[in-house]
Protein backbone atom coordinates (compact mmCIF):
# COMPACT_ATOMS: atom_id res chain seq x y z
CA UNK A 1 0.00 0.00 0.00
CA UNK A 2 1.18 3.43 -1.07
CA UNK A 3 1.62 6.36 1.56
CA UNK A 4 -0.39 8.04 -0.25
CA UNK A 5 -3.49 5.74 -0.51
CA UNK A 6 -2.88 5.07 3.38
CA UNK A 7 -3.32 8.66 3.91
CA UNK A 8 -6.25 8.97 2.21
CA UNK A 9 -7.91 5.57 3.86
CA UNK A 10 -6.60 7.61 7.33
CA UNK A 11 -8.52 10.53 6.43
CA UNK A 12 -11.55 9.05 5.15
CA UNK A 13 -11.90 6.91 8.16
CA UNK A 14 -11.30 9.98 10.56
CA UNK A 15 -14.35 11.57 8.90
CA UNK A 16 -16.71 9.00 9.37
CA UNK A 17 -17.36 9.54 13.16
CA UNK A 18 -18.62 12.65 12.09
CA UNK A 19 -21.27 11.93 9.46
CA UNK A 20 -23.67 10.68 11.87
CA UNK A 21 -23.84 13.80 13.81
CA UNK A 22 -23.99 15.60 10.35
CA UNK A 23 -27.37 13.57 9.51
CA UNK A 24 -28.93 14.09 12.85
CA UNK A 25 -28.17 17.80 12.67
CA UNK A 26 -29.73 17.86 9.42
CA UNK A 27 -32.81 15.62 10.59
CA UNK A 28 -35.24 18.24 11.54
CA UNK A 29 -37.59 19.29 10.33
CA UNK A 30 -38.24 15.20 8.80
CA UNK A 31 -41.93 15.87 8.66
CA UNK A 32 -44.83 18.66 8.10
CA UNK A 33 -44.43 21.13 11.17
CA UNK A 34 -48.44 21.48 12.37
CA UNK A 35 -48.91 25.35 13.54
CA UNK A 36 -51.70 25.18 16.24
CA UNK A 37 -53.69 28.60 15.90
CA UNK A 38 -55.55 28.42 19.16
CA UNK A 39 -58.32 30.97 18.06
CA UNK A 40 -60.65 31.10 15.57
CA UNK A 41 -60.02 32.06 11.90
CA UNK A 42 -58.80 35.79 10.97
CA UNK A 43 -58.29 36.87 14.59
CA UNK A 44 -54.90 38.14 15.53
CA UNK A 45 -53.32 34.90 16.16
CA UNK A 46 -54.65 33.20 12.76
CA UNK A 47 -53.50 36.13 10.77
CA UNK A 48 -49.72 36.12 12.45
CA UNK A 49 -49.53 32.68 12.51
CA UNK A 50 -50.68 32.67 8.39
CA UNK A 51 -48.44 35.56 7.86
CA UNK A 52 -45.32 33.82 9.59
CA UNK A 53 -46.27 30.28 7.51
CA UNK A 54 -46.60 32.02 3.88
CA UNK A 55 -43.23 33.71 4.73
CA UNK A 56 -41.61 30.33 5.15
CA UNK A 57 -42.87 28.48 2.51
CA UNK A 58 -40.13 25.84 1.82
CA UNK A 59 -37.49 27.12 3.40
CA UNK A 60 -37.33 24.64 5.82
CA UNK A 61 -37.71 22.11 3.60
CA UNK A 62 -41.18 20.89 5.21
CA UNK A 63 -44.40 22.17 4.60
CA UNK A 64 -46.03 23.64 7.50
CA UNK A 65 -50.03 23.08 8.02
CA UNK A 66 -51.44 25.48 9.97
CA UNK A 67 -55.07 23.98 12.38
CA UNK A 68 -57.35 26.21 14.29
CA UNK A 69 -57.69 24.83 17.59
CA UNK A 70 -60.19 27.59 19.33
CA UNK A 71 -61.85 27.12 22.69
CA UNK A 72 -61.11 28.05 26.61
CA UNK A 73 -59.92 31.64 26.13
CA UNK A 74 -57.11 29.82 23.80
CA UNK A 75 -56.06 27.45 26.56
CA UNK A 76 -57.50 24.36 24.35
CA UNK A 77 -54.83 24.79 21.41
CA UNK A 78 -52.42 25.89 24.12
CA UNK A 79 -52.92 22.52 25.89
CA UNK A 80 -52.50 20.30 22.63
CA UNK A 81 -48.83 21.97 22.39
CA UNK A 82 -47.91 21.65 25.85
CA UNK A 83 -48.90 17.96 25.67
CA UNK A 84 -46.45 17.62 22.83
CA UNK A 85 -43.63 17.63 24.68
CA UNK A 86 -40.29 17.01 23.28
CA UNK A 87 -42.10 17.13 19.46
CA UNK A 88 -39.85 19.74 17.33
CA UNK A 89 -42.38 20.10 14.97
CA UNK A 90 -45.64 21.21 16.51
CA UNK A 91 -45.51 25.08 17.30
CA UNK A 92 -48.18 28.04 18.36
CA UNK A 93 -48.78 31.52 18.72
CA UNK A 94 -49.00 32.04 22.19
CA UNK A 95 -50.54 35.27 23.48
CA UNK A 96 -51.30 37.58 26.43
CA UNK A 97 -54.73 35.51 26.61
CA UNK A 98 -53.26 32.12 26.77
CA UNK A 99 -50.16 32.97 28.50
CA UNK A 100 -50.89 36.00 30.64
CA UNK A 101 -54.03 35.72 31.81
CA UNK A 102 -55.63 32.51 31.31
CA UNK A 103 -53.94 30.85 33.30
CA UNK A 104 -54.01 33.16 36.58
CA UNK A 105 -58.09 33.40 35.58
CA UNK A 106 -58.88 29.99 35.62
CA UNK A 107 -59.15 27.45 37.75
CA UNK A 108 -57.80 23.79 36.38
CA UNK A 109 -55.39 25.16 34.18
CA UNK A 110 -53.99 22.15 32.34
CA UNK A 111 -50.74 23.13 31.44
CA UNK A 112 -47.98 25.51 33.42
CA UNK A 113 -47.36 28.56 30.65
CA UNK A 114 -43.66 28.30 31.82
CA UNK A 115 -42.61 25.15 32.41
CA UNK A 116 -44.51 22.89 29.24
CA UNK A 117 -42.93 25.70 26.65
CA UNK A 118 -40.12 27.10 25.21
CA UNK A 119 -40.82 30.19 24.46
CA UNK A 120 -38.81 31.31 21.40
CA UNK A 121 -40.02 34.99 20.35
CA UNK A 122 -42.27 37.76 20.45
CA UNK A 123 -44.24 38.09 17.59
CA UNK A 124 -46.51 40.88 17.25
CA UNK A 125 -47.78 43.82 19.94
CA UNK A 126 -50.75 46.58 19.59
CA UNK A 127 -52.54 48.67 21.80
CA UNK A 128 -55.79 48.79 23.73
CA UNK A 129 -57.82 51.60 21.74
CA UNK A 130 -60.28 53.29 24.36
CA UNK A 131 -63.08 54.36 21.89
CA UNK A 132 -66.30 56.10 22.14
CA UNK A 133 -69.22 56.08 20.11
CA UNK A 134 -70.29 58.72 17.20
CA UNK A 135 -73.32 60.83 19.75
CA UNK A 136 -71.02 60.47 23.08
CA UNK A 137 -69.84 64.36 23.72
CA UNK A 138 -66.42 63.14 24.97
CA UNK A 139 -63.09 63.84 23.21
CA UNK A 140 -60.44 63.33 25.19
CA UNK A 141 -59.59 60.99 28.41
CA UNK A 142 -59.83 64.26 30.87
CA UNK A 143 -62.92 65.07 29.85
CA UNK A 144 -64.36 61.09 30.14
CA UNK A 145 -62.25 61.17 33.53
CA UNK A 146 -64.20 63.83 35.00
CA UNK A 147 -67.59 62.82 33.46
CA UNK A 148 -67.21 59.19 35.41
CA UNK A 149 -65.98 61.10 38.82
CA UNK A 150 -69.25 63.21 38.19
CA UNK A 151 -71.34 60.17 37.41
CA UNK A 152 -69.94 57.29 39.68
CA UNK A 153 -70.75 54.00 38.23
CA UNK A 154 -72.78 55.17 35.46
CA UNK A 155 -70.28 54.89 33.07
CA UNK A 156 -69.95 51.78 31.25
CA UNK A 157 -67.28 49.87 28.89
CA UNK A 158 -67.75 47.20 26.39
CA UNK A 159 -64.67 44.66 25.80
CA UNK A 160 -65.26 41.30 23.62
CA UNK A 161 -65.17 39.26 26.76
CA UNK A 162 -64.94 39.10 30.49
CA UNK A 163 -60.97 38.85 31.68
CA UNK A 164 -59.77 39.97 28.06
CA UNK A 165 -57.22 41.93 27.96
CA UNK A 166 -59.00 44.70 26.71
CA UNK A 167 -61.52 44.09 29.75
CA UNK A 168 -58.46 44.09 32.71
CA UNK A 169 -56.76 47.09 30.69
CA UNK A 170 -59.88 48.95 31.36
CA UNK A 171 -59.63 47.83 34.81
CA UNK A 172 -56.12 49.18 34.95
CA UNK A 173 -57.47 52.52 34.04
CA UNK A 174 -59.87 53.00 36.58
CA UNK A 175 -57.60 52.19 39.09
CA UNK A 176 -55.32 54.68 37.85
CA UNK A 177 -57.64 57.30 37.40
CA UNK A 178 -59.41 56.83 40.81
CA UNK A 179 -62.87 56.37 39.26
CA UNK A 180 -65.55 53.91 38.74
CA UNK A 181 -66.38 52.27 35.66
CA UNK A 182 -69.05 49.07 35.05
CA UNK A 183 -68.25 46.41 32.82
CA UNK A 184 -69.59 45.07 30.05
CA UNK A 185 -69.02 41.53 28.55
CA UNK A 186 -69.83 40.60 25.23
CA UNK A 187 -68.94 37.42 23.44
CA UNK A 188 -66.34 39.11 21.10
CA UNK A 189 -65.77 42.07 19.68
CA UNK A 190 -68.33 42.43 16.96
CA UNK A 191 -71.18 42.80 19.23
CA UNK A 192 -69.30 45.19 21.02
CA UNK A 193 -68.27 47.33 18.69
CA UNK A 194 -71.91 47.13 17.16
CA UNK A 195 -73.53 48.32 20.30
CA UNK A 196 -70.93 51.28 20.41
CA UNK A 197 -71.59 52.61 17.49
CA UNK A 198 -75.32 52.32 18.03
CA UNK A 199 -74.80 54.36 21.11
CA UNK A 200 -75.91 51.46 23.36
CA UNK A 201 -72.48 51.73 25.69
CA UNK A 202 -71.08 54.58 25.45
CA UNK A 203 -67.25 53.40 25.99
CA UNK A 204 -65.32 50.65 24.34
CA UNK A 205 -61.66 48.63 25.10
CA UNK A 206 -60.94 46.77 21.44
CA UNK A 207 -57.82 45.85 20.08
CA UNK A 208 -56.42 48.17 17.69
CA UNK A 209 -56.29 45.62 14.60
CA UNK A 210 -59.89 44.75 15.14
CA UNK A 211 -61.09 48.29 15.80
CA UNK A 212 -59.33 50.17 13.02
CA UNK A 213 -61.70 49.82 10.10
CA UNK A 214 -64.74 51.23 11.94
CA UNK A 215 -62.15 54.02 13.53
CA UNK A 216 -60.85 55.27 9.83
CA UNK A 217 -64.68 55.08 8.98
CA UNK A 218 -65.68 57.64 11.48
CA UNK A 219 -68.04 55.22 13.06
CA UNK A 220 -66.31 55.24 16.28
CA UNK A 221 -63.74 57.72 17.75
CA UNK A 222 -60.38 56.45 19.47
CA UNK A 223 -59.46 58.69 22.61
CA UNK A 224 -56.72 57.14 23.76
CA UNK A 225 -54.43 53.94 23.61
CA UNK A 226 -52.85 51.92 25.90
CA UNK A 227 -49.08 51.23 24.73
CA UNK A 228 -46.11 53.39 25.90
CA UNK A 229 -45.94 54.80 22.44
CA UNK A 230 -48.50 56.12 19.71
CA UNK A 231 -49.22 53.64 16.82
CA UNK A 232 -48.30 54.71 13.93
CA UNK A 233 -51.54 54.35 12.21
CA UNK A 234 -52.96 56.48 14.88
CA UNK A 235 -50.68 59.35 15.53
CA UNK A 236 -52.67 61.69 16.47
CA UNK A 237 -54.40 59.47 19.35
CA UNK A 238 -52.17 60.08 22.73
CA UNK A 239 -51.15 57.19 24.97
CA UNK A 240 -52.82 56.69 28.52
CA UNK A 241 -49.25 57.90 29.94
CA UNK A 242 -49.80 61.19 28.10
CA UNK A 243 -52.97 61.61 29.64
CA UNK A 244 -51.28 61.29 32.91
CA UNK A 245 -52.35 57.61 33.52
CA UNK A 246 -49.21 55.46 33.24
CA UNK A 247 -50.19 52.90 35.21
CA UNK A 248 -52.73 51.64 33.04
CA UNK A 249 -50.25 51.40 30.33
CA UNK A 250 -50.19 47.41 28.69
CA UNK A 251 -49.60 46.13 25.34
CA UNK A 252 -51.10 42.93 23.68
CA UNK A 253 -48.84 40.61 23.05
CA UNK A 254 -48.45 37.45 20.42
CA UNK A 255 -45.09 35.35 20.62
CA UNK A 256 -44.04 31.56 18.86
CA UNK A 257 -43.61 29.14 21.08
CA UNK A 258 -42.88 25.25 20.99
CA UNK A 259 -43.60 22.76 23.59
CA UNK A 260 -40.72 21.57 26.46
CA UNK A 261 -38.53 19.44 25.89
CA UNK A 262 -37.31 20.22 22.28
CA UNK A 263 -33.34 19.96 21.53
CA UNK A 264 -31.87 23.40 22.22
CA UNK A 265 -30.52 23.07 18.84
CA UNK A 266 -33.97 23.07 17.11
CA UNK A 267 -35.11 26.01 19.22
CA UNK A 268 -31.86 27.99 18.75
CA UNK A 269 -32.89 27.37 14.73
CA UNK A 270 -36.51 28.43 15.57
CA UNK A 271 -35.49 31.48 16.88
CA UNK A 272 -33.27 32.58 14.14
CA UNK A 273 -35.42 31.96 11.72
CA UNK A 274 -38.56 34.02 13.64
CA UNK A 275 -36.19 36.36 14.05
CA UNK A 276 -35.43 36.63 10.56
CA UNK A 277 -39.52 36.65 9.14
CA UNK A 278 -40.09 39.81 11.67
CA UNK A 279 -37.01 41.56 10.16
CA UNK A 280 -38.73 40.72 6.55
CA UNK A 281 -40.13 43.23 3.91
CA UNK A 282 -42.96 40.79 3.63
CA UNK A 283 -43.29 40.08 6.97
CA UNK A 284 -43.53 43.86 8.09
CA UNK A 285 -45.98 45.17 5.35
CA UNK A 286 -48.26 42.84 6.20
CA UNK A 287 -48.01 43.61 9.71
CA UNK A 288 -48.23 47.78 9.22
CA UNK A 289 -51.57 46.82 7.63
CA UNK A 290 -53.06 45.85 10.78
CA UNK A 291 -51.42 48.58 12.98
CA UNK A 292 -49.16 45.80 14.44
CA UNK A 293 -45.59 46.18 15.68
CA UNK A 294 -43.16 43.20 15.20
CA UNK A 295 -42.05 41.76 17.30
CA UNK A 296 -38.13 42.30 18.87
CA UNK A 297 -37.55 40.16 22.24
CA UNK A 298 -35.78 36.76 21.45
CA UNK A 299 -36.36 33.79 24.12
CA UNK A 300 -34.91 34.98 27.15
CA UNK A 301 -36.57 38.68 26.96
CA UNK A 302 -39.89 37.09 25.91
CA UNK A 303 -39.87 34.46 28.75
CA UNK A 304 -39.09 37.00 31.01
CA UNK A 305 -41.83 39.04 29.88
CA UNK A 306 -44.48 36.56 29.99
CA UNK A 307 -43.33 35.43 33.92
CA UNK A 308 -44.17 39.19 34.29
CA UNK A 309 -47.42 39.76 32.65
CA UNK A 310 -48.49 36.65 34.76
CA UNK A 311 -47.63 38.29 38.16
CA UNK A 312 -48.69 41.56 37.02
CA UNK A 313 -52.77 39.81 35.55
CA UNK A 314 -52.76 38.07 38.67
CA UNK A 315 -52.25 41.08 40.94
CA UNK A 316 -55.37 42.86 38.26
CA UNK A 317 -57.36 39.80 38.80
CA UNK A 318 -57.19 39.61 42.47
CA UNK A 319 -58.04 43.61 43.41
CA UNK A 320 -60.68 43.56 41.21
CA UNK A 321 -62.25 40.04 42.17
CA UNK A 322 -62.60 39.34 38.41
CA UNK A 323 -63.71 35.86 37.54
CA UNK A 324 -64.10 33.43 34.47
CA UNK A 325 -67.59 33.32 32.85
Amino acid sequence: MTRTTRRALLTAAAALPAAPRLAGAQAWPNRPIRWIVNFPPAGAADIFSRTLAEYFGNRLGQPIVVENRPGAGGMLGADIVAKARGDAHTVMISSAASHGIGPVLYANVPYDPLADFTHIHSVATFPTILIVGPNVAVATMAELVALARARPGEITYGSGGNGTMNHLTGQLLARAAGIELTHVPYRGSAPAMTDVMAGNIPVLMESLPTAMGNIQAGRMRAIAQSEPERSATLPNVPTFAEAGFAAATSTNWFGFSIPAGVPPETAARWEQEIAGALASQQVRDRFATLGVRPGTLGSAAYTALIREELARWREVIRAGNIRAD
